[in-house]
C-alpha cells in the first residue's frame, strides 16, 4: 500500500526540500514523489497532522536490550517497539547479554532475531572476552558477521596496555572502539556526582576528575596509535574541553552524550529517587550548559538514549543498592526539546551523525531514495505511562508525566507505524 503524507515540513539539510512544506508520496519502500497539493490515489493511505516535521529516521548509538539471556528486562521485539515509538528507525545495541556478544555466533543470533523488523538492529561486539578486560574478543570475526563497533557496555577498561593493544588490533580492520569515561580507582564505591549538593545528601561523590582522566587517557592512546576512538556518554564540562582540544589537534576522537545529561541535574536526587540513578551520574547545571554548547559547536558528535531497562526489583529499592540506568528510547525527543535544541540540531545529532560515525548509509529525503524517516510534532503533548510505554520495563523518572514532543509516524523497510 502506498502512503501519502500531506502538508509536512521537511527537515534534512541535504535535501532540496529542506525547510519547505510539501506532500510526500511513498510506494513500495521508496519516496516516489515530493511536491505541493499531490492528489490522493485510490487505495492510498493518507497521513496529515498540522505542525508535523519529517526528517531522516533517528538512530541510537547506545542502548541495551536483554536478548539473549535477560529477556525479562527487554527483548528484541519490545526493544524495537520502544525504539520505533521514540522515532528510531535504527539502533546499535550493547553486548552485555548472556552470553556476552563476543563472537560471531552472538552477532548472527541478534541479526537473525531482528530480521524483518521496521527498526534496523546493529550489534555492537565486546572488546574483551566476557567483558572482563583480560583477553581480546574476536573483533575481526564479529565485524565480518555484522558488528558495527565494539564496546565494554558501560564498563571502563582500566588496563592501559590492554586498551592500547585493542586499539592497535581494531586499527588493522577499520574497527571503531567505544569507551566508557570512568576511572574506577577514583570512583570507588561512590554513586553520585561529587559536589556540595551531594555532600549535604550524605552520599559519596564521583568527581569530574574520574571521567576526565579516563577521557585524557583514551585521547592520548588514540593520538599515539593514530587510531579512531569514540567516547560514549560524556557528562562534564571538562570532558567537552578535552575533546574539543583533541579534535583541534587532529586526534581521531568522537563522542556522544545521553539526552538526559542535557536536562537532569544532581538536584533531582534530593528525594533519593533511584530512577535518577545513572552512570555517569547526573552533574550540575553548568555541565548541562557546557554539553549543550558542545553539541552546538560540533565538539559532541551525537546524542544517544543510553536506554537501560531493569525489572522493578532492581530499581524500586533503596538508592544505594539500585542498579544504574533508565529506559529512554521514547523520551529522547522530549528531553532534547526541553533542552532547547532546534530541529536542525536534533536531526543532525540524532539521525545523521550517528550513522556517519558507524559508516552506515544515511537516509535522505529526496525522490528515488529508500524511505527511512521519522515524523514528529515538537509541540504536541503526550503522557508517558503504562498505556504508551512499549518497553518491558518502566524504570524512568518521566513515567506518568506529560511530555512535549511526540513521534507521530516512522517508516523504514517498507513498513510504517502511526502513533
Amino acid at each position: 500500500m502506498s502512503l501519502l503524507i500531506k502538508g509536512i515540513t521537511i527537515a534534512d539539510a541535504s535535501s532540496e526540500f529542506n525547510g519547505k512544506t510539501c506532500d510526500v508520496r511513498v510506494e513500495k519502500g521508496a519516496i516516489v514523489e515530493i511536491g505541493k497539493n499531490l492528489e490522493l490515489q485510490k487505495h492510498e493511505a493518507v497521513f496529515e497532522q498540522s505542525g508535523a516535521i519529517l526528517s531522516p529516521g533517528f538512530f541510537d548509538l547506545n542502548c541495551v536490550f536483554g536478548d539473549p539471556g535477560f529477556e525479562t528486562k527487554e527483548d528484541i521485539k519490545t526493544g524495537t517497539a520502544a525504539a520505533a515509538a521514540g522515532g528510531f528507525t535504527g539502533i546499535a545495541i550493547m553486548p552485555n547479554t548472556k552470553p556476552v556478544v563476543h563472537s560471531k555466533g552472538e552477532v548472527e543470533y541478534i541479526l537473525n532475531r531482528a530480521k524483518g523488523n521496521l527498526v534496523d538492529v546493529h550489534p555492537i561486539g565486546a572488546i574483551s572476552q566476557n567483558l572482563e578486560g583480560k583477553e581480546l574478543a574476536e573483533m575481526f570475526d564479529m565485524k565480518q558477521a555484522g558488528a558495527v563497533a565494539f564496546a565494554e557496555a558501560g564498563k571502563a577498561i582500566a588496563d592501559d596496555g590492554f586498551m592500547s593493544r585493542a586499539l592497535q588490533y581494531a586499527l588493522g580492520f577499520d574497527g571503531l572502539l567505544f569507551t566508557h569515561p570512568e576511572n574506577k580507582a577514583l570512583v570507588g564505591k561512590a554513586q553520585v556526582n561529587e559536589s556540595a549538593t551531594t555532600i549535604l545528601l550524605g552520599m559519596k561523590g564521583i568527581p569530574a576528575l574520574a571521567e576526565e582522566m579516563q577521557v585524557s587517557r583514551d585521547i592520548f592512546l588514540a593520538q599515539y596509535h593514530n587510531a579512531p576512538i569514540h567516547i560514549s556518554n560524556i557528562s562534564t564540562a571538562g570532558s567537552v574541553s578535552l575533546i574539543k582540544k583533541a579534535k583541534k589537534d587532529g586526534v581521531k576522537v568522537s563522542c556522544d552524550v545521553a539526552a538526559h545529561q542535557l536536562v537532569f541535574t544532581e538536584e533531582l536526587l534530593n528525594d533519593f529517587d533511584s530512577n535518577y540513578k545513572v552512570k555517569p551520574p547526573l552533574r550540575s547545571k553548568a555541565d548541562n550548559k557546557a554539553l549543550i554548547a558542545g553539541l552546538k559547536d560540533g565538539t559532541i558528535d551525537a546524542i544517544s538514549s543510553q536506554h537501560r531497562p531493569y525489572e522493578i526489583e532492581f530499581k524500586n529499592v533503596e538508592f544505594e543498592i539500585a542498579n544504574y540506568g533508565i529506559i529512554a528510547l521514547q523520551t529522547v525527543l522530549p528531553l532534547l526539546l526541553q533542552a532547547g535544541l532546534d530541529t536542525a540540531l536534533i536531526v543532525e545529532k540524532l539521525a545523521i551523525a550517528p550513522r556517519k560515525l558507524l559508516k552506515l548509509e544515511v537516509p535522505e529525503i529526496k525522490v528515488g531514495a529508500v524511505a527511512n524517516f521519522t515524523v514528529f510534532n515538537p509541540t504536541k503533548e503526550w503522557t508517558f505511562n503504562s498505556d504508551t510505554n512499549k518497553s518491558k520495563s518502566a524504570n524512568s523518572p518521566l513515567f506518568n508525566k506529560t511530555l512535549k514532543g511526540k513521534v507521530e509516524l516512522v517508516y523504514n523497510n517498507g513498513q510504517h507505524i502511526e502513533y
